[in-house]
């Protein structure tokens, strides 16, 4: 991965603190680290061993930061979060002093933004996804993280950074201070063609095959069976359609069942043997039938890729698809009608021509630079509001 390389002007001392090492957050986490490191702030990072996957942990360390602090941080609340907030308050204390602590998602914001009233660090939170923005949580759970959210934001943060307008939308509607939540959308580097032949040379894909592709994890909230359904459905119509699968997950097992009954087992592939970026540009076409996002590091590979989308109506949805142009947004329902449709409007040859291009315009939309550019902004800004 490739960045510019910028000495900043006012070098920060930077906290990056994170609970989970996957999906998206982990990717944020790990290219933001990296970013400021190269633009010469003294980065120190937290993490939680108990859920850090092996690739997070190697690109973690090849950064070179002046200092990584391992804390075991569980993802459910409970009594372990007591130890885990001394260890982070011993590492601000000791490592310290530091401009500006940086929490990323819900565990992780909440124990750095916790503290005694007073003088302090100024504090920083990026959800990655709010928990209330799934919408099988039900009224109950929504009310009690909504409160908690909503406590913290007022109280314990200098600011809140959304990934998209939805996110932000949301936000609001918690009632969270509308005045210290920035939006900065994530961004990427393009994605590499190289690899495009050899993944489907690799899954026994004809060269001029439709490829409709799949990136995440293989659980409910990128709902995958929605996708398996709706492509027994378009592939009746889009006789030369493949459909690529590229994760793992709780659902894996189920998911392969389904596979093997569909009577399609020759064009479905499920395969976590590539990383979303190697594999995106051996797509025609990404479906996203998520259940809810805030904004997917793969819709952003996928602009970058100069790919078209087919969309639920998820978080982000609107901000890296314009509906009929770059590709389509659907409704968000376990009835694929529309979903199934939608894909085989895509494939359709004079339609699809209209949707590359529309996608080929849109390819430098989400930059890594602008991202970096945008958080390091607000670290300088709190940490002179916090100087004078």
């Amino acid at each position: 991965m490739s960045l510019t390389v910028r000495p900043a002007a006012k070098p920060l001392r930077l906290l990056e603190v994170l609970e989970p090492s996957g999906g998206g957050s982990g990717r944020h986490f790990l290219d933001l680290c990296r970013g400021m490191h190269a633009r010469g702030h003294h980065v120190e990072a937290v993490y939680s061993p108990r859920r850090a996957e092996d690739d997070f942990l190697r690109e973690l360390k090849e950064i070179g930061l002046p200092a990584m602090h391992a804390v075991d941080m569980h993802r459910a609340p409970g009594p372990s979060d007591l130890p885990a907030f001394r260890a982070i308050q011993r590492i601000i204390r000791e490592a310290g002093p530091f401009d500006v602590i940086h929490g990323h998602s819900s565990k992780a914001g909440a124990l750095t933004r916790l503290r005694l009233p007073g003088r302090h660090v100024p504090r920083v939170y990026t959800p990655h996804a709010f928990r209330t923005m799934d919408p099988t949580l039900g009224r109950g759970g929504r009310f009690i993280y909504g409160a908690i959210e909503a406590a913290l934001a007022w109280f314990f943060t200098d600011h809140l950074i959304t990934v998209s307008d939805d996110e932000r939308a949301h936000a609001l509607t918690l009632g969270l201070p509308e005045a210290r939540i920035s939006i900065i959308v994530n961004g990427v580097l393009a994605p590499s063609p190289g690899l495009a032949k050899t993944v489907r040379a690799s899954l026994g894909i004809p060269a001029d095959a439709f490829v409709y592709g799949f990136i995440g994890r293989l659980a409910a909230q990128k709902a995958p069976e929605r996708l398996l359904e709706a492509f027994q459905r378009a592939a009746r119509s889009v006789g030369n359609s493949h459909l690529v699968m590229i994760g793992s997950g709780d659902a894996e097992e189920e998911l392969r069942q389904c596979i093997d009954e569909s009577g399609l087992k020759d064009r479905i592939h499920l395969t976590s043997a590539f990383t979303g970026p190697q594999a995106v540009c051996a797509f025609d076409l990404i479906v996203m039938p998520s259940r809810y996002e805030a904004m997917s590091y793969v819709m952003l590979e996928a602009v970058a890729a100069a790919r078209p989308i087919i969309i639920s109506n998820v978080g982000g949805a609107r901000t890296a698809v314009d509906h009929g142009e770059n590709g389509f947004i659907v409704g968000n329902s376990d009835d694929v009608s529309q979903l199934a449709k939608a894909m085989i409007a895509a494939a359709d040859p004079e339609r699809y021509a209209e949707l590359a291009d529309a996608a080929e315009a849109r390819r430098n939309r989400f930059t890594l630079e602008q991202m970096l550019d945008r958080t390091e902004e607000i670290y300088l800004r709190l940490a002179a509001r916090r100087r004078r």
